[in-house]
């Protein structure tokens, strides 16, 4: 397949947001025709994609309906990946995060994030995969058994700058598990890339980092190396959140701008009246990029000035979010059935990074 290249104008939108210190903040709506933003389609006709992943000059792009999408100069394909498990169609499930190895170059490997159907019931697994003749093919179980219920797989992978694997669990539609540290659902996970525990993860033999999470879906850690999560709100009460060791960050005993004793509090959230649905997310320069999929818009959180800015709001869906020196890459995610996707649905987008 051949890519084309479609320049497109999109406006800048200021809107309402919610700092989570008791207090809401009011931006006013306004468009700013002197921050037109040009958007390239690099990439069309993909299915329910999941995650960015990009090596050189070549897009890695997973598909929840199992395929690996590779994008490089003009060319498009579509590269199979065998599982050793059965990949589920239930909603939100299928192939999910995905990153690659830090030795990449030389070993082809990277890890994978998926729901697979075992019986009469669906789990979610961390895997290796390697990469030969254009083909991924699980090698290994990194770990097993995470819960996967109706919704909220969670799925999101990412390598910290500690060389740590960090993984995030949904609390598989069963809310009182994200509080059992015992349980891996509702979880923000941290492993060694062999899929071993850390000797420094806040709890002795676990791979809970953080917990008290509904379905975070996007990690990112500024160049400081503080660590960034989104996550769901139930219906409305979207957050972002700064994560740190050990902490409880409340669901389902809080959520959104309530506040408890030993429970962490969002740096934003959408509030009662709203929702983002907040996915993958990037950093620059203190803004946090979130894709927001009922948000329908790609949105800046600055976090000196707690502004809310919305970059992209017409193109639908959008899922993930990669930036690379001044260029900023999203997808959408029209097709994953929750959408209207319109011919060519879902693309890759590209966009110079404005500054906040």
């Amino acid at each position: 397949m051949r890519i084309h290249l479609l320049r497109i104008t999109l406006l800048v939108l200021l809107v309402t947001g919610c700092k989570a210190n008791g207090k809401e903040q009011i931006v006013e709506e306004a468009e700013q025709p002197n921050n037109e933003i040009a958007v390239e389609i690099i990439a069309e006709n993909l299915k329910a994609p999941w995650a960015i992943e990009k090596h050189k000059d070549t897009f890695y792009i997973t598909e929840r309906t199992g395929s690996i999408v590779k994008i490089e100069a003009d060319s498009m394909s579509r590269q199979n990946v065998k599982l050793e498990q059965t990949l589920s169609t239930a909603a939100e499930a299928g192939l999910l995060g995905f990153v690659l190895a830090p030795d990449f170059s030389n070993s082809n490997v990277a890890f994978a994030y998926y729901t697979y159907e075992k019986v009469d019931k669906q789990l979610n697994r961390v895997v290796l995969l390697q990469l030969d003749d254009e083909v991924w093919n699980e090698r290994k179980t990194l770990i097993d058994g995470i819960p996967s219920g109706i919704y909220h797989h969670g799925g999101r992978l990412k390598i910290g700058p500690d060389n740590k694997l960090y993984v995030t669990a949904g609390d598989a539609s069963n809310p009182e598990l994200a509080q059992n540290k015992e349980n891996l659902a509702g979880k923000i996970l941290r492993m060694n890339l062999d899929g071993s525990i850390p000797d420094d993860n806040p709890f002795k033999n676990s791979y809970v980092y953080s917990y008290g999470h509904r379905n975070p879906q996007g990690l990112v850690w500024s160049t400081e190396g503080v660590m960034y999560a989104t996550e769901h709100g139930q219906s409305a009460n979207d957050e972002v959140n700064e994560i740190k060791a050990g902490e409880n960050y409340g669901w389902p005993i809080i959520e959104g701008m309530k506040k408890q004793d030993n429970m962490m509090p969002p740096l934003f959230t959408s509030g009662k009246g709203s929702t983002w649905a907040p996915s993958g997310m990037a950093y620059d320069h203190d803004v946090l990029y979130v894709a927001a999929l009922r948000g329908t818009a790609l949105l800046a959180f600055n976090l000196k000035t707690d502004e809310v800015h919305e970059i992209v709001n017409d193109v639908g869906r959008i899922r993930d979010v990669w930036i690379e020196e001044d260029t900023l890459h999203f997808i959408t995610n029209n097709t994953d059935g929750r959408g209207q996707p319109v011919t060519g649905d879902d693309r890759l987008y590209r966009m110079e990074l404005i500054g906040e």
